[in-house]
């Protein structure tokens, strides 16, 4: 039975390194034979629809397959339409937040990171906040995630290990994972 999966790679099309297009993208997931692929914004989201291998399998066979295809290395956390629904309900800081371009949510490739960030959840980030979810951190960053100190804290305990995408765009890739199954 095929499972509705939602793949985000880091860093793609972000400046002007890392540049692919979202054809071209569509087709590497395709030549994979997943089925149902659509992409999200030019910044390397995508849903689609694959067997049931568990998804650290099939984001070790995207980012093979991209850097083979297309000559673009980069980090792919793979997660189910069900993590993405419980991602976008858990999140604490929708009412803190009044601005959604600046809050973030920060997905982690392997679920046992959440640890490595336990330490982070502790302290005041004020005017920012941070909160733990079961899948992702939730990032309120009201002046900018650029010179934020939470998103360089963040971003030293999990390197590459996460992938980031503000709140608008995780509320869109939730839509299109529900309307694909």
């Amino acid at each position: 039975m095929a499972a509705t999966l939602i793949a985000l790679l880091r860093g793609i099309n972000v400046g002007k390194a890392k540049r692919i297009a979202m054809a071209d993208l569509r087709g590497v997931l395709e030549g994979l034979g997943y089925t149902d692929v659509r992409t999200l914004l030019n910044s390397g989201n995508l849903v689609f629809r694959a067997g049931a291998l568990p998804p650290l399998k099939v984001a070790k066979a995207i980012e093979a397959a991209v850097v083979q295809r297309l000559g673009v290395s980069s980090r792919v956390t793979v997660i189910t339409a069900a993590d993405l629904a419980g991602i976008a309900a858990e999140n604490p800081l929708l009412d803190l937040a009044d601005n959604h371009s600046r809050l973030f949510v920060a997905v982690w490739s392997d679920p046992a990171d959440r640890s490595r960030l336990e330490f982070l959840a502790g302290r005041t980030w004020k005017p920012e906040a941070f909160a733990l979810g079961r899948r992702a951190a939730y990032l309120w960053c009201p002046n900018g995630a650029l010179e934020s100190p939470l998103t360089t804290a963040v971003g030293r305990v999990l390197r590459d290990g996460a992938t980031t995408r503000n709140w608008a765009t995780i509320g869109k890739l939730d839509a299109l994972a529900s309307a694909n199954g």
